[in-house]
Formats: structure tokens, C-alpha cells, sequence
């Protein structure tokens, strides 16, 4: 499958990048600093230079694609998920593009109730609010879209491997959560999305 990453060097997308070509897949990673993707050799990655927030760069880099996977990230800044996501919809709408994977964060909709106080009240509240405020807006879009998404919701990001013994598709009831997942069990739960229609069109809660 043709599949394009966005947020390709970030911690997530860099996950995805990997997992997604040992799959396989023909990759396109679509990034800001090329440079940061240097280590990643292979015939089946190309990587497509441009600025997620200028659509007309993220129109060019989905020709021929057959689905899209999001990990765009603005670390506290709380500007560029919201941006980036809008442009990526309209442009998937333009190219009839329609398979989305997009990683948000635990704490959206009715996931808020699976967080703790510190969750809940000192890092969304003070310290990544403005994040916080970004994811929602990403969200929102992708909600109100007519395109075949997964919100994919993770805990907090840790390093480790892959383990594929995460907890997926909690209400916002269950508390028995360590609020921890690594990086490359999210990568993998995104990717094996591609070929799973379980969460088509949801949001889906994933945390050890």
C-alpha cells in the first residue's frame, strides 16, 4: 500500500516510518527538515519536503497515495495540529483520498475521564493546554469530515518496543490504566489499521 506520514520525524512518525516499511508499504514521509529522516535507508521511502500548514505543498505530496497516517506534533506550542489537519482533509477531499489514521491524545471526548488529577488538572490543565486545545481542534475537524478516520488516542508516550500488550477501546469509565504506552506499540496499532475496518469512523482509547 502507498502511504503517506505526516509528522514523519517526530517521535510517533518516526515509529511509523519504520514499521510501516518493514510491512512493506511504499512510504512517502513528508517533513519539514529531510535531514531528520537521514538514517532511514530504503528503496521503498521517499521523502516529500513541505509545510503541513501550506496546502498547496500537502495537495502535491498526496498524489497517488492510498491512505494517510497523522502524527503531526507542535510540542507546547499548540498551533500546527489544528492547521496541519485542516489542510490534510481538504486536501484527501480534493484528491479522493479517503482512509485517515491520526494519532490525538487520551483525554479527548469521553476519554477525559480515564486521566488522573495530575492528568487532568496540572499537565492539560496549565502545562499543555495549549496542546491540549490543538488536539481538540484537530478532533473537531476530523469529526465533522466525510472521511474514513481513526482517532487513535494514546496515553502518555514512553520509549520501548513494540508489545502489542496495550489495553484498546476502554470507555471513559475504567480507571485500571497506567496512563504509559510506548511510541512504537502506538506506530503499530495506527498501521494495523490500514487493513482493519474495527475502528472506522471511531475513536479509539489505547494505554497500558
Amino acid at each position: 500500500m502507498k502511504v503517506i506520514i505526516f509528522g514523519a520525524t517526530g517521535t510517533v512518525g518516526i515509529e511509523i516510518v519504520r514499521q510501516a516499511l518493514a510491512m512493506g508499504h511504499e512510504v512517502t514521509a513528508f517533513v519539514r527538515n529531510p535531514e531528520k529522516l537521514v538514517q532511514i535507508k530504503d528503496n521503498s521511502l521517499s521523502i516529500y519536503p513541505g509545510d503541513v500548514a501550506h496546502l498547496p505543498d500537502v495537495e502535491e505530496a498526496l498524489n497517488h497515495q492510498d491512505a494517510v497516517l497523522c502524527a503531526l506534533g507542535d510540542g507546547k506550542v499548540g498551533k500546527i495540529r489544528g492547521i496541519g489537519t485542516h489542510n490534510i482533509i481538504q486536501a484527501m477531499d480534493k484528491m479522493g483520498i479517503k482512509r485517515l489514521i491520526c494519532q490525538t491524545t487520551l483525554g479527548m471526548g469521553e476519554s477525559y475521564g480515564n486521566l488522573n488529577f495530575i492528568w487532568k488538572h496540572i499537565m492539560f490543565g496549565m502545562l499543555l493546554k495549549k496542546a491540549f486545545q490543538d488536539h481538540q481542534a484537530q478532533e473537531h475537524y476530523i469529526l465533522n469530515s466525510q472521511l474514513d478516520y481513526t482517532l487513535v488516542r494514546p496515553s502518555a508516550l514512553i520509549d520501548g518496543a513494540v508489545t502489542k500488550g496495550y489495553q484498546v477501546g476502554f470507555d471513559g469509565k475504567y480507571k485500571k490504566l497506567s496512563l504509559k504506552i510506548t511510541r512504537a506499540d502506538v506506530a503499530d496499532f495506527m498501521l494495523r489499521q490500514l487493513e482493519s475496518r474495527d475502528y472506522s469512523k471511531k475513536a479509539v482509547s489505547i494505554s497500558n
